[in-house]
């Protein structure tokens, strides 16, 4: 086992290499009441049942299980079962239900402890990490949300056994990320015959829990993490999530490497080793031209955005990033042009 140590509003380790049942019995008796936060289909695949002081909560899949309605149900349950700020809520699940659950124990009482066991390589590398908690709203991903820190990440590497291709190849974008931001020897890793799983996840979380240490919540070095994250959220909102989110993540990352070359003199070889290296993962790298207005659109509410200026995160070489604070959008129309199909 692996900890990493992050610096935050209170601090807390990242286990990398846990043992779930081991840790779930450690957290039950520390706590009078738990409530696990999960996908049916988890609960399912994973036989996890109720006992003495174990309470389950349900949720739809993926980004369904982000709005306002489920947050609800989520609090209602809580009422019911008398959680109070000595108990805990437990993500159990991908990304998304990390959030969730995140959230809710931000939101309940003004906060509880809750812990994340990321189930997915995306919730490992990145979402489970870092305090960023929250649901999507109409008008955009993660726009309603807190910085509210977990007690402990624990992960448990056996899960991956069980993920499906596609989830574990839009997991690998997100440790693709953390090579062109900040490691580049997770790029060589991730070019190997037989991947090392451990390894990967261990490096690209020491890279966030880095950021986040410095930064907590994002006045700006901590931006570098939303390298492909700009246009990538858009794109996952205007395909209704039929994409996840490390493939929509991927074309933002092509873009922004064509982005970076144009502004940063980012070499042609860097570049391309975006194509390459995310291909080889069957990720996708481009999206439909006629697209560009609603994407657009949707750009313009991004976060980041300050002063009505679109704003992105490039890298002027492996490993050295860069902020592009106003970017016209006759040039990203332009800089779309080569990445659409």
């Amino acid at each position: 086992m692996k900890n990493i140590n992050v610096k935050a509003e209170r601090n807390y380790q990242v286990k990398v290499g846990i043992n779930f049942a081991t840790e779930m019995a450690d957290i039950l008796k520390n706590h009078n009441k738990v409530m696990l936060i999960a996908p049916s289909s988890l609960l399912k695949k994973f036989k996890i049942k109720e006992s003495r002081n174990l309470s389950i909560f349900s949720t739809p899949e993926g980004e369904n299980q982000k709005t306002l309605t489920t947050l609800d149900r989520v609090w209602t349950k809580c009422a019911a079962i008398g959680i109070k700020r000595g108990d805990a809520i437990i993500g159990f699940g991908g990304g998304a239900t990390t959030d969730l659950a995140g959230f809710a124990a931000a939101t309940w009482l003004r906060g509880i402890s809750w812990y994340a066991f990321p189930t997915s390589l995306a919730g490992m590398v990145d979402a489970a990490v870092g305090g960023k908690t929250g649901i999507n709203a109409k008008s955009g991903k993660n726009l309603i949300g807190s910085f509210y820190s977990p007690s402990e990440v624990l992960i448990d590497t056996n899960f991956l056994e069980k993920l499906p291709t596609r989830d574990l190849s839009a997991g690998m974008a997100e440790v693709i990320k953390c090579g062109f931001i900040s490691d580049y020897k997770i790029l060589n890793l991730v070019q190997d015959e037989f991947l090392d799983y451990e390894e990967l996840i261990y490096r690209s979380v020491q890279v966030k829990a880095y950021v986040v240490s410095k930064d907590f919540k994002e006045s700006k070095l901590r931006e570098i993490l939303n390298y492909g994250h700009t246009l990538g959220h858009a794109i996952e909102k205007d395909s209704s999530y039929k994409l996840r989110h490390g493939e929509a993540v991927s074309i933002g990352m092509v873009f922004a490497a064509e982005l970076s070359r144009d502004l940063a003199n980012l070499s042609d070889d860097a570049v391309l080793l975006h194509r390459e290296i995310l291909q080889n993962f069957n990720l996708p790298i481009t999206y439909p031209k006629k697209r560009w207005p609603q994407l657009l659109q949707a750009l313009s509410k991004d976060k980041k955005v300050k002063q009505v200026k679109l704003r992105f995160i490039g890298i002027s070489k492996i490993g050295k990033p860069v902020w592009f604070e106003d970017v016209s959008p006759t040039h990203l129309s332009k800089v779309y042009e080569r990445i659409s199909s």
